[in-house]
């Protein structure tokens, strides 16, 4: 139950913010009177310095509909003014993923919102920006609207990012992925073993350049199993559609994706220190 003093701080927190959101409004005392269906010296009284009594709390909430701050806001509960609604859409979004242009610009740029920060990732397929110009080659001709040398620019954009970044990164992949590339099955069939073949030394190469800041992890698919999500430090994670990105700002919900990873990271059959031997085996699958 609050005391005397903490129904002062209340009604303080609420005048100031009142006329704040007031003066940030444009509407003037008698327009904000007409809105919430109050007289003109209810509103005066609200404002008045020094005033203790707080209204009712359907005039609170009237004046937050009116002002679009959130009532919690106006009586000191929240930090943040917006109402329900526009909170849930600054936390939450979807979006068009670029695929079907190269590489998407929009998930880069949230790269770079996160420098600095630990990038956890788990691709659809092998990460994009570890892929060689003949796999991109490949894998970007039949669903590309221009050259797929669109992607090919793009990856090797997104490679010289993580050259320069202060950001650490680490993937999780399910073992089976790696061995259907190796072997040229289910997704990766057709491609050629030559590019197969070059792929996993590139995939060695870069692993012996960025490790530790990359780290891989493997896990077997039929114990744990993860659709493609990244989380971006604690500003973002994203889950991945295929035509759309969820994007998600809320710190619970940013939280509950990166234990989801930790999880996979746990769970490994392959650790980050195993990945170069496992890659050294793989080249035996390459026919």
């Amino acid at each position: 139950m609050l005391d005397i003093s903490d129904k002062r701080r209340v009604a303080v927190t609420f005048r100031e913010r009142l006329a704040g959101a007031l003066a940030a409004s444009g509407l003037s005392r008698a327009g904000l009177a007409r809105a919430i269906g109050v007289d003109r010296s209810t509103v005066t009284q609200m404002l008045a310095e020094g005033e203790t009594r707080m209204p009712g709390g359907h005039v609170v909430a009237a004046c937050a509909q009116a002002l679009d701050v959130s009532a919690d806001w106006l009586l000191g509960l929240t930090d943040r003014p917006e109402q329900a609604g526009a909170l849930l859409a600054s936390s939450f979004s979807i979006s068009e993923t670029g695929r079907a242009t190269g590489l998407d610009d929009q998930i880069f740029a949230w790269h770079r919102e996160a420098e600095g920060y630990k990038v956890r990732h788990v691709p659809a397929t092998l990460p994009d920006m570890l892929k060689t110009n003949a796999v991109l080659q490949w894998e970007y001709a039949p669903v590309t609207h221009r050259r797929p040398d669109a992607a090919i620019d793009a990856a090797a954009e997104r490679l010289d990012w993580m050259r320069l970044t202060e950001s650490d990164y680490e993937m999780a992949m399910a073992v089976h992925e790696m061995e259907s590339f190796a072997r040229g099955e289910g997704y990766y069939a057709g491609l050629e073993a030559s590019a197969r073949r070059a792929q996993l030394d590139w995939l060695s190469e870069l692993y012996a350049q960025f490790y530790p800041s990359l780290r891989i992890f493997l896990f077997d698919a039929r114990r744990v199993w993860s659709a493609p999500v990244t989380v971006f430090g604690p500003k973002m994670a994203v889950i991945y559609m295929g035509r759309h990105y969820i994007a998600f700002r809320d710190r619970d919900r940013v939280r509950t994706v990166t234990r989801h990873f930790d999880w996979l990271v746990r769970e490994a059959s392959v650790s980050a220190r195993e990945v170069p031997g496992y890659l050294d085996g793989l080249r035996a699958l390459v026919r």
